[in-house]
């Protein structure tokens, strides 16, 4: 009986395998060479390794584990529709994210993310997060939910929240609030316009006041370069998935099967032509002093160890 049952199971694989053969040879797209079923294990077995090295890194590095305040979930939006929880980081696709969550969410009257201005996206009426929650509802949504974070290589994400905060007309408010006081404690004999506008930061200045004293003393950094773990504390919050910037597609892809709403709506295919790359990163840390980056590398060391990203290679860190 065991033999006529592997028999019967070594016919089948050859036949399976023909029929690769014969559909390769023919150009034929029908057949696919890979199951969905096979696709779908290969990603949980991604996520669970990306669980346990973050799970190893936080026992290795956090002895103590603090009780979470409301403060600390103000990025943790909610859906109630389909039981997830997402945090928001900011250079980490979080604009198609949003648009994402209030379709979801049933906020508004978009059925497709697209739709949503980048900017209505941002409102923070338009989304609920875990703060504005009762402390049993956050403890009921922590264990029943499924989590979800995306990140993103961290100086790439540095260099973009630089970009688009510093070397673009429009962010006056960016330049009003942070770019005068840089450019006040950071430039040596700057302009009379140049401290009036703050509009041409130099990203070494904009190094130099992260790895200021005074920075981090006289309030928390702002959020599109606050370390991911400081504002997603995955130590505490055990995320079900770590999503990465570098494969948005298919990981977003993946949290939607999750919840059953990959019928229902489409996560946005991301434009190529502005982002910031690693080669571009690397031309911007071609002016930094080895010094200086040793010192950065320092600050945002913990989001390279919890999301295995590697040393890039342009630093020079000897």
């Amino acid at each position: 009986m065991v033999r006529g049952r592997a028999a019967q199971q070594a016919a089948q694989q050859m036949a399976l395998v023909a029929r690769l053969m014969l559909s390769v040879l023919s150009g034929n797209d029908d057949f696919p060479l890979v199951s969905p079923q096979f696709e779908q294990s290969s990603l949980q077995a991604t996520h669970q390794q990306r669980r346990d090295l973050l799970s190893s890194v936080c026992n290795r590095y956090t002895r103590k584990r603090r009780l979470l305040t409301p403060d600390d979930l103000r990025h943790l939006v909610v859906d109630d529709v389909h039981g997830l929880l997402y945090c928001y980081v900011p250079k980490v696709a979080c604009t198609n994210w949003k648009r994402v969550m209030m379709v979801l969410t049933g906020q508004g009257k978009y059925r497709d993310p697209l739709e949503i201005p980048a900017n209505e996206a941002h409102v923070s009426s338009n989304l609920r997060t875990l703060s504005e929650y009762s402390t049993p509802e956050i403890n009921h949504r922590l264990r029943n939910y499924l989590k979800f974070i995306f990140v993103r290589e961290p100086f790439e994400r540095l260099v973009s929240a630089y970009r688009n905060k510093f070397t673009r007309r429009y962010n006056t408010a960016f330049h009003k609030r942070y770019g005068t006081k840089i450019i006040r404690r950071h430039r040596q004999e700057p302009s009379n316009e140049a401290l009036e506008r703050g509009d041409d930061v130099r990203f070494e200045e904009f190094v130099y006041y992260l790895l200021d004293p005074r920075t981090q003393h006289e309030e928390p950094f702002n959020e599109h370069w606050e370390r991911v773990h400081s504002l997603c504390h995955p130590c505490i919050i055990h995320y079900d998935v770590v999503g990465k910037y570098e494969t948005l597609a298919e990981d977003a892809n993946y949290v939607l099967q999750l919840v059953g709403a990959d019928g229902s709506v489409k996560f946005p295919s991301s434009s190529k032509t502005t982002r910031t790359t690693d080669d571009m990163t690397a031309q911007f840390f071609e002016d930094i002093s080895p010094f200086y980056q040793r010192r950065l590398f320092n600050l945002y060391k913990m989001d390279y160890l919890l999301f295995n990203y590697s040393i890039p290679s342009y630093l020079h860190l000897r």
